[in-house]
């Protein structure tokens, strides 16, 4: 689980403007940070299924944001790419 203070942290580093939390951005960063912490539990509890339907939802759901993005604007595609690390 995300802390208040951690996902704070993250809206605080994508975000567009002063009130932005909506931004594709700040989404798929959001969604990367529950991915890495899904991930590390399953690496402890290989069998929770559950929990691995949930991680293959997230990262759907993150592509699709990334789809998006990259539909839209391909500097900023890029941007977010490089900032999160996502592809080799």
């Amino acid at each position: 689980m995300l802390t208040k203070d951690k996902k704070s942290k993250v809206i605080s580093d994508y975000k567009q403007n002063a009130g932005d939390t909506g931004s594709p951005e700040v989404q798929v960063a959001l969604l990367t940070e529950r991915i890495n912490e899904l991930t590390e539990h399953l690496k402890v509890h290989p069998k929770d299924h559950s929990s691995r339907r949930g991680l293959l939802k997230m990262v759907g759901n993150r592509n699709s944001l990334l789809k998006y993005v990259a539909k839209k604007d391909l500097n900023r595609y890029r941007q977010i790419i490089n900032k999160l690390g996502l592809r080799k």
